[in-house]
């Protein structure tokens, strides 16, 4: 993982008594996007009505590069298949930053029955890439209509595929295939953010609800590691199949495999140090052919979660020397097929801590809550690896409105105010931090 290392002049701490107060900026930016709300409302509800799954985001892209360029930047289509890439140009000299705003959905079946509902049966905006795209969009005509409040110039990342693509697929995609094609370059940004949504967290001071709900205009953060590597696995044991009458005369792969699933398991307990964060997780078996026949081959797979990457090649070795152990002293064999997935995001520090300040001049000190890390997996990471980053979670719950769902579930849904608050904070953000250099 690249580290780094900015002046900490360029992330503005000696500007920390300025920015206490709301600016002229901020109040002719809040009038513009209470004016633009009814729009984002629309456009949210668009692209929630039309998901479309990684790597087939043809509609999505389409109206974002629309969008992109009658608001007069510069548009560059295709890149990672349906990315886009947009740059907004101040006019006055300054650096450049970096806005990223996933657009894929995934193949989950909605249940709310809103107007708004999926028209694509089987597929659904459940992560909020819905609610990304439109804050990405929304940051990009507010900044566009007041080229006169900022200085330098705004990249603005939208991302195909982060939600990832089948075992069976080969290649890049997503963040890490458009940086490969040149989306990080000419003009390079200094710094990029990004968003998610989430409707709980869990808040490092212990307070609050549990789950404590991160609501509507509120927004979360971690300092450091942020999310997980997120790596895969698929395990296959071989054995030798019998008669279930006459189990000696065969090598059962089921009773090899329930073994070593359970054994898998002690790496987390008792091999490593349980100060590391990590998690094992076998979510599919597959195996057997009859109930009374030993089954003589099992397949199982799952996820392994770190945040460090050399803890990370630590557990691998660690699987493989479990698996050999037990499938050798059964008469059995295995292989296993490992894919390592996003490396862990970690965030900037410096730039971090820089950024929050804008949070809490918006939102309030008590709106703006710091998180225990999660150990889900972001390819955002791959940005935040080329220059320093700062990814942080934008709140839509509502218990009120009885809009709690879960991301990656059927029933998740946004209280839309969250629209107002994603593109206040990003503009917040990348302005203030393009005002500090």
């Amino acid at each position: 993982m690249k580290r780094h290392a900015l002046p900490l002049a360029l992330f503005g701490f000696c500007t920390a008594a300025l920015m206490a107060q709301e600016s002229p900026r901020d109040a002719t930016f809040r009038t513009t996007i209470d004016a633009l709300y009814p729009k984002l409302v629309e456009t949210r509800r668009d692209i929630h009505a039309h998901p479309e799954l990684s790597n087939e985001e043809e509609r999505t892209a389409a109206l974002v590069a629309e969008r992109l360029r009658t608001l007069g930047l510069q548009v560059k289509t295709g890149v990672a298949k349906h990315g886009v890439v947009g740059l907004l140009d101040s006019g006055k000299p300054g650096p450049c930053v970096a806005i990223r705003a996933d657009m894929d959905a995934l193949p989950i079946k909605e249940l709310r029955a809103t107007s708004y509902r999926s028209q694509n049966p089987g597929v659904m905006h459940a992560c909020g890439h819905d609610v990304h795209t439109t804050v990405g969009l929304g940051v990009a005509e507010l900044l566009a209509k007041h080229r006169d409040q900022w200085r330098g110039s705004v990249k603005f990342l939208f991302q195909p595929a982060e939600e990832g693509m089948p075992p069976t697929y080969k290649g890049d995609w997503g963040a890490k295939l458009m940086i490969a094609e040149g989306a990080m370059d000419n003009p390079r940004p200094a710094a990029v953010f990004g968003l998610h949504c989430r409707p709980t967290i869990t808040r490092t001071d212990g307070r609050g609800e549990d789950p404590h709900y991160l609501r509507a205009g509120q927004v979360a953060y971690a300092i450091g590691p942020d999310s997980a590597n997120s790596d895969s696995f698929m395990v296959t044991i071989r054995g030798v199949m019998a008669h279930g009458s006459a189990p000696q005369r065969g090598v059962d792969a089921i009773v090899v495999a329930a073994e070593a699933i359970t054994a898998l398991q002690t790496i987390r307990s008792r091999q490593t140090d349980t100060r590391q964060p990590l998690v094992l997780s076998v979510g599919v078996i597959q195996g057997g052919q009859r109930q009374n026949i030993l089954a003589d081959e099992v397949t199982f797979g799952g996820t392994v979660r770190t945040y460090d990457a050399a803890f990370r090649d630590t557990v691998l070795e660690k699987m493989h020397r479990t698996l050999k152990g037990i499938t050798e002293a059964n008469g059995a064999t295995y292989t296993m097929e490992y894919r390592k997935g996003y490396p862990s995001v970690i965030n900037h520090k410096e730039l971090a801590t820089a950024t929050l300040p804008s949070f809490r001049r918006l939102l309030g000190q008590d709106n703006v809550l710091e998180m225990v890390p999660g150990m889900g997996g972001e390819d955002f990471s791959y940005f935040a690896q080329v220059v320093p980053g700062f990814y942080f979670r934008l709140g839509v719950s509502n218990p009120d409105k009885e809009i709690t769902g879960e991301i990656h579930t059927p029933a998740f849904d946004v209280d839309e105010a969250c629209l107002k608050t994603g593109v206040a904070v990003m503009a917040a953000a990348a302005c203030d931090f393009l005002d500090r250099n």
